[in-house]
């Protein structure tokens, strides 16, 4: 957690602290924004509108929708959602478990190996395209970031197969990030945050020497070049100039990122330090974010931080302050189910202290609509896709929730 609190955040804290002691990333209010030239930027967002025309990525408008929330099953501190290739689902708890969602049968347990307090923890997890593998993310005992990979078959990881693929030191206890996700190249993706404390002491969001700051990509299958994993031949600093590991720098704590499945765009949740919350989307045709710079820590979403925001930053699609109430963003998905016709394209997110679901859609990266559903979702912490391609949220006091039509 951040070091010192400010008025605001001490008072979510003491809310939550009820429930469960994590937050997905602590917001500090007690340091001043600098003023910053942001060169060849725009300071200001796109203006939102509820009823704005019909997304070129989705069909109807945000107005029509109504939705609400059903249950789907209740587990402790569940963190993660994801489906294995043959249909099952399963979700990870935050202690160190691995469950079938629907039966509850246990996957794989490393809960002796995961440092769990605050925001540390077992953080995410995904499957290889055939399943035979499933790659997880960890806080180990030393508060490091362990990514790690066990064999998989008939419901179960194997725990005499791990292999560790990657592990980073964590100067601090927080902004660990930890999501991970196989894309639609094939190769496994790794959200880390910038390493903690509170505004970046480290600089490390505007430093890709460091792995901290950044999403990285690597190939898990071909190890090489004396490490547990392949570098693919088109990461920006394969030739040097940065961490070659890196597909993307310039985040403070992206907890949660996503593929859209139908255009491969990448979409990154980034928390926000003193207000501003964000949203970035990365168009799969302009490369999907390859190389890009999101900014931190010399710029809180389109606003200056710390510093000279570089040129050709890459600012987010929406953001949103903590004026009404928000305090940590949890992503999102983009929703391509048939259910709900009149949501397709549109990107669902929350807040983990407000209880609301929040859509988004754009054109490109253009933002034509946005619309909050007043249902009741207890500490948002993530979100999934469930079996039959409608999303899932998952609350911070256990339950699993379906979305579906209101």
């Amino acid at each position: 957690m951040t070091p010192a609190l400010g008025p605001a955040t001490r008072r979510v804290a003491v809310a939550l602290a009820a429930l469960v002691a994590f937050t997905a990333a602590c917001s500090s209010d007690d340091e001043p924004t600098t003023a910053a030239q942001v060169d060849g930027l725009s300071a200001d967002p796109a203006d939102p509108a509820d009823e704005s025309p019909t997304s070129s990525i989705g069909s109807g408008s945000l107005g029509d929708v109504e939705l609400t929330v059903r249950s789907i099953g209740s587990f402790d501190v569940p963190i993660s959602y994801r489906i294995h290739p043959d249909g099952t689902p399963f979700v990870a708890e935050k202690s160190g478990r691995i469950l079938d969602a629907t039966t509850s049968d246990v996957a794989l347990d490393v809960r002796d190996l995961v440092t769990d307090d605050g925001e540390r923890g077992f953080l995410g997890f995904a499957f290889s395209d055939d399943g035979d593998h499933v790659y997880v993310s960890y806080s180990d005992t030393d508060g490091d970031t362990m990514i790690a990979e066990y064999a998989f078959a008939d419901g179960t990881a194997d725990p005499g197969t791990a292999r560790t693929l990657l592990q980073v030191a964590q100067p601090y206890s927080n902004h660990n990030g930890g999501d991970v996700h196989i894309g639609p190249d094939g190769m496994l993706y790794i959200a880390l945050g910038d390493g903690g404390s509170s505004g970046d002491p480290e600089g490390n969001g505007q430093d890709p020497s460091t792995l901290l700051g950044s999403i990285l990509r690597i190939d898990p299958t071909t190890p090489g070049d004396g490490k547990a994993y392949g570098i693919p031949d088109d990461n920006p600093f394969v030739d040097g100039g940065g961490a070659p590991e890196i597909y993307l720098y310039g985040v403070r704590n992206p907890w949660r990122i996503a593929f859209d499945p139908e255009t491969d765009d990448l979409w990154v949740a980034d928390v926000g330090q003193n207000i501003w919350e964000e949203i970035t989307v990365l168009p799969a045709s302009a490369g999907a974010g390859l190389g890009a710079n999101l900014g931190w820590n010399t710029l809180e979403g389109t606003h200056p931080f710390e510093g000279t925001a570089a040129e050709g930053s890459t600012l987010p699609v929406f953001e949103y302050s903590h004026d009404d109430g928000g305090c940590s963003i949890t992503g999102g998905f983009v929703y391509r189910g048939a259910a709900i016709p009149d949501l397709q394209g549109a990107y669902l997110f929350a807040d983990l202290c407000q209880p609301t679901l929040r859509a988004i859609r754009t054109d490109g990266t253009t933002l034509v609509a946005e619309r909050t559903f007043d249902v009741d979702v207890g500490t948002p912490i993530s979100f999934g896709v469930d079996p039959d391609g409608e999303l899932v949220v998952l609350s911070q006091t256990g339950d699993v929730y379906r979305i579906e039509a209101g």
